[in-house]
C-alpha cells in the first residue's frame, strides 16, 4: 500500500484510545499491536488525535471522561483519580514564578493516576496554591480522590499549555520524505510506558495561576484493537 494511501487511512480511523490498568490493580491483558507499517501509521495517528482533544480542551480529567464514553472503556464512562501516596515532589525550579507566588506562599502537592474502569489513561503530579481555593475545596483534595479538575470546576478555569510533547514516535523522523521504516515484523509492536507528556498552568475567572500539573499518558491509551487489524 503507498505511504499515502496508508496515512490517509490511519486519519480516518478517527479519536478512538484506552488506556492501562492501576498499578495497584490486577492488569488486563491488552490487544496486541503487530509490529507493521499500517499499525504504526495507526498509533501515530491516534496519538496526535488524543494530544489535539487534550489540548483544545481546559479540563484533561473531562476530555478523557468523554473517551471512555465514546470508545466504551468501561461500564460506566466515569474517571477515578486514584491518589498515589509517598513521598511529595519537590517544586520544578520554574514553578513558583509561573504560579506568581512568593517564596513562602504554601503550596500543595497531589500525584493521581486517572482510570477509566479498570484502565489507567494518565499519570499526573499536581502542585496546587491552596489559598487560591474555597476551604471545601481544598478538604476534598485532601479527603477525596476526586480528579482536581473535577474539584476546582466552579473556578470556570481555563488552562495554558506550557508544553505537550510525544515521547514516542512509531515512526522514525523525516518517514514522510521517504526515510526508511522500520522492518514488518508482525511481532508484537513495542512500546515505552509513557507516550506524551503535557505541562500546563491552570487560572482561575480572575487570572490567577492556580496550579501546575504535569500529565504523563501512558501507552496504554493504545490499548485496543487497531482498525487495520480488522481489514480483510
Amino acid at each position: 500500500m503507498p505511504r499515502t494511501a496508508m496515512w490517509s487511512c490511519a486519519l480516518g480511523l478517527g479519536s478512538s484510545l484506552l488506556i492501562t490498568p492501576l498499578q495497584a490493580r490486577e492488569p488486563e491483558a491488552s490487544p496486541v499491536w503487530r509490529d507493521d507499517a499500517t499499525s504504526r501509521l495507526e498509533a501515530l495517528a491516534l496519538l496526535q488525535t488524543l494530544n489535539a482533544e487534550l489540548l483544545s480542551h481546559p479540563s484533561a480529567t473531562l476530555t478523557l471522561e468523554r473517551w471512555c464514553g465514546e470508545h466504551h472503556l468501561a461500564p460506566e464512562a466515569k474517571i477515578v483519580a486514584e491518589r498515589v501516596k509517598g513521598e511529595d515532589k519537590p517544586l520544578p525550579p520554574d514553578a513558583r514564578e509561573q504560579l506568581q507566588i512568593g517564596a513562602d506562599e504554601p503550596v500543595r502537592y497531589r500525584r493521581v493516576q486517572l482510570a477509566c474502569g479498570e484502565h489507567v489513561l494518565s499519570e499526573a503530579d499536581n502542585w496546587y496554591v491552596p489559598s487560591r481555593l474555597t476551604d471545601a475545596m481544598n478538604h476534598e483534595l485532601d479527603s477525596s480522590d476526586t480528579p482536581f479538575g473535577k474539584v476546582v470546576q466552579a473556578l470556570h478555569f481555563r488552562r495554558q499549555t506550557l508544553s505537550a510533547e510525544l515521547l514516542w514516535s512509531p515512526l522514525p523522523a523525516g518517514w514522510e520524505n521517504g526515510a526508511s521504516l522500520p522492518p514488518a515484523t508482525h511481532d508484537a509492536l513495542a512500546m515505552p510506558h509513557h507516550v506524551l507528556q503535557h505541562r500546563a498552568v491552570l487560572f482561575d475567572q480572575a487570572n490567577r495561576p492556580f496550579s501546575l500539573v504535569v500529565e504523563s499518558y501512558t501507552s496504554q491509551v493504545l490499548a485496543f484493537i487497531p482498525a487495520g487489524q480488522h481489514r480483510p
